[in-house]
């Protein structure tokens, strides 16, 4: 494995005069960026990994489960995503994390999912822009000194498209990046995300501004970055059983570090962290749906489901016999087998 970060390329994010790292950041995913996944993306070449969402009130309760999401992840920059209605919360929550040394706080006005829809959070605040502005400022207030970024749609629905409004209110109140994801909340994931869509942001704030939906190859990042005029792209679901898309995104991997990682070595790294994490008995469930979707990318290059291999790894109950399951269904194949835009990166490196 390659240090991460080895051969970025010279692009930088700075933000209140801090150097995040290459403009490709990884989402804030729910069940997904934990600490062992976001280490395993910056071994890969990540700059900024951001955690999963938390909620403001959950975390000032301390409960188990927000202080796992928001733990440090390494010697990495620590990026945490909050989520609330309540300003005074998102308040305390900020300056509860600024005090444990998170490097930037970053807002939810964009989740779709209906359980935080239902308790009037995530997207749904963008039906109530006046109070999203006082989540905005009461997060900053508390964050003190560290960098306050928001992520949002483009809109409730797509009657409402007012994220370059809320973006304005975001630059005004002093926050210091917007990140936009190019669907409404009533598109969910469907259809293809509307980087164009992102422009009109653009032209309302000059903040850096961040694209993200949909960004699946490292051939993505320039055109979203056309169609959006954004700074900087975010990539979410495209690292999901393949996380060292990342490293090809940043210029960290090249095509022959793909040559040379071998993927079975790699999914039982990210395995095996997942245990020492959450225990043998948490981990082996959490890390059903990693290895789920290190077998799609397989199973593509199979060309056939898989369909016993799965079964005995979604049935698997006990550590050791996983990861033998892992050497013996992904022992031989490397990096490059699954990348079908090998020769693409072989060119440029040429």
């Amino acid at each position: 494995m390659i240090p991460a970060g080895a051969r970025m390329g010279t692009a930088r994010l700075s933000l209140g005069g801090r150097d995040f790292g290459a403009p490709v950041l990884c989402a804030p995913l729910s069940g997904i960026t934990d600490v062992p996944f976001r280490r395993l993306l910056r071994r890969l070449g990540a700059g900024l990994v951001f955690s999963e969402m938390v909620a403001s009130g959950e975390l000032m309760r301390g409960t188990r489960e927000s202080l796992l999401r928001v733990m440090a992840d390494g010697a990495g920059l620590r990026a945490v995503q909050l989520a609330g209605r309540d300003p005074a919360m998102m308040r305390a929550a900020a300056e509860r994390l600024a005090g444990e040394g998170a490097d930037l706080i970053d807002i939810n006005f964009g989740c779709p999912a209906k359980k935080v829809v239902g308790g009037q959070c995530g997207s749904a605040l963008m039906r109530e822009p006046e109070l999203a502005a006082r989540l905005m400022a009461a997060t900053l207030e508390g964050a003190g000194s560290v960098p306050v970024s928001v992520k949002m749609r483009l809109g409730w629905s797509r009657g409402s498209l007012n994220a370059a409004e809320i973006a304005g209110a975001a630059a005004s109140i002093g926050l210091a990046m917007v990140t936009v994801h190019g669907r409404t909340r009533d598109q969910f994931y469907e259809g293809c995300a509307d980087w164009a869509a992102v422009a009109p942001v653009r032209q309302a704030i000059d903040l850096p501004l961040v694209v993200n939906g949909d960004i699946q190859t490292p051939a993505d990042i320039e055109t979203a970055l056309c169609a959006s005029g954004a700074d900087a792209v975010m990539v979410g679901r495209a690292l999901c059983g393949r996380p060292w898309l990342i490293g090809l995104m940043t210029g960290a991997l090249t095509p022959h570090d793909l040559q040379a990682l071998a993927l079975d070595e790699l999914v039982a790294e990210h395995y095996e962290a997942m245990i020492d994490h959450y225990g043998e008995a948490t981990g082996v469930r959490h890390a059903r749906k990693h290895l789920g979707w290190y077998l799609d990318r397989v199973a593509i290059r199979q060309g056939g489901a898989m369909a016993a291999e799965r079964a005995a790894l979604m049935s698997a109950r006990e550590a050791p016999a996983v990861v033998r399951l892992i050497g013996d269904i992904f022992g031989g194949i490397r990096l490059c087998d699954l990348e079908t835009t090998q020769s693409m990166y072989l060119e440029k490196a040429a």
